[in-house]
């Protein structure tokens, strides 16, 4: 095969730069000015604003402008400190982090999308609060997509002969697409990528299980107050059931419930299992259980596709769209995040020192109140995953330190990722899929603003209380 000039040159680049991967890790912080996060902030501002802004241009060439941030960083980069340092760096950003995220994402919502429960409840304040609580539970260990994507539909055929839907669909949103997925590095994107900096399986269950239970208890009492008050008005009730009733109801797709279980099993392995054999990937280091896990993740992936009946994934609406979307906006995450995790690994050294100040004390000390609101403001309106791990570098990234002397940093930067996510439409992937759906099904939703009324109101005030309880 014939190369061209431009080809020819830029293996010569790479090859040259190849004895040089091993040092991008050594990259300092403290060296790098701040515009050298300009890509990552303009990625996440994209990802918050076009869909509101230009949602048509949006829809068909986010990736196109997720590519376009990616190189704004990696060129530069490049040109600056070497082809093999960026080489290192996108090798270390893909192996370490990206891959098994979009691995484990995918196992859950492949998994999670050949399940469909048939039949039609009535949508009682008990029947409702129930359906909510069982997702929260579900939410821990399938994710927040995968608990969301499974019982969103069911529960609105379970309400379609109500004329007030819209606050079921919120409170949904509050409950299984984010609060619910807090205790297990299975429940949502940021405490994975938690798992996979260091962070125990069961740390997050065994210091914010409080928080958590605090946040589901008062969101469901809250909801089923609201719900009885919506359930006795007498014009609640449409004249007819759009949806004929069954005899009982039956889930469809059972041997993927078996497959969840796997899934559980090669994560908890990954974690468990300690091995000395580690394999040297474009310089970083990949452990055995982590391969076997990742391995093991897309071998559930395929088996979930060969034996789910196409009439389950017909009916479950079930397609790649999300999933695809969610891959191509965090490759450029990943990448575009690198020299901001190196500035605040600087802390007040780095270019980032008034961040690294605004949450510590006047003693130096980390302050939880403070970690939690600023994790939570930014998770409210950026993407709650890369939020995470800006904090958890903010706060030293060491993952044995912040799981014993700066436990209570860790959990408020945990709780802040995850809760706060509610906030917006936008600050958690499955929000706007539940969104979607229920229009699509009929519902008139809250718009933006709407929403964020509604989070406001709720949540806010749930928030405040948590902060003098747990995070003084």
């Amino acid at each position: 095969m014939k190369l061209s000039i431009w080809q020819r040159r830029c293996l010569a680049l790479c090859v040259a730069g190849l004895p040089f991967m091993a040092h991008a890790g050594e990259l300092n912080g403290a060296e790098l000015a701040v515009w050298w996060g300009i890509p990552f902030a303009g990625m996440l501002l994209s990802i918050a604003l076009m869909p509101l802004l230009a949602p048509i241009f949006w829809h068909h060439h986010y990736g196109k402008v997720t590519a376009a941030w990616a190189l704004a960083f990696l060129v530069p980069f490049a040109a600056v400190f070497g082809v093999g340092a960026a080489g290192a760096g996108v090798a270390h950003a893909l192996v370490a982090e990206y891959i098994p995220f979009v691995i484990l994402l995918t196992a859950l919502f492949t998994v999670a999308g050949g399940i469909f429960v048939q039949g039609n409840l009535h949508g009682s304040p008990g029947t409702n609060t129930a359906i909510l609580a069982l997702g929260a539970v579900l939410a821990s260990f399938m994710g927040t997509t995968g608990a969301s994507m499974l019982l969103i539909r069911p529960l609105i055929r379970a309400n379609d002969n109500r004329k007030h839907v819209a606050h079921v669909v919120v409170f949904f949103i509050f409950i299984v697409s984010n609060v619910g997925g807090s205790l297990t590095p299975l429940g949502d994107p940021p405490l994975f990528l938690g798992f996979l900096k260091g962070v125990e399986f069961f740390w997050t269950v065994r210091h914010i299980f409080p928080e958590t239970l605090f946040m589901l208890g008062s969101l469901l009492a809250i909801f089923y107050a609201l719900d009885s008050w919506y359930w006795r008005k007498r014009e609640e009730l449409l004249p007819r059931d759009p949806t004929p009733d069954t005899r009982g109801i039956r889930l469809q797709g059972q041997v993927n419930l078996l497959l969840l279980a796997v899934v559980v099993g090669f994560v908890l392995l990954s974690g468990i299992w300690k091995s000395s054999v580690v394999f040297d990937v474009a310089g970083t280091p990949v452990a055995l259980p982590s391969l076997v896990r990742d391995i093991g993740l897309i071998a559930v992936t395929l088996v979930s596709l060969a034996v789910t009946p196409r009439a389950v994934h017909e009916a479950n609406q079930f397609g790649w769209g999300p999933m695809q979307e969610v891959a191509k906006l965090f490759a450029g995450i990943f990448l575009t995040i690198i020299p901001v995790i190196a500035m605040l690994k600087a802390g007040v050294d780095g270019p980032f020192s008034a961040v690294v100040r605004a949450v510590t004390r006047p003693d130096g000390t980390p302050d939880p109140a403070m970690y939690f609101w600023a994790t939570g403001a930014l998770s409210s309106f950026l993407d709650n995953a890369p939020t995470y791990l800006v904090f958890f570098n903010t706060a030293g990234g060491d993952p044995a330190v912040l799981m014993t002397t700066l436990a209570p940093t860790l959990a408020a930067v945990s709780a802040g990722a995850v809760f706060m996510g509610a906030n917006t439409y936008i600050g958690n992937a499955p929000n706007l899929m539940v969104k979607a759906i229920a229009e699509d099904r009929g519902v008139k939703m809250p718009s933006f603003f709407g929403y964020m009324a509604w989070s406001g109101c709720v949540l806010i005030p749930l928030f405040i209380v948590m902060t003098f309880i747990w995070f003084r």
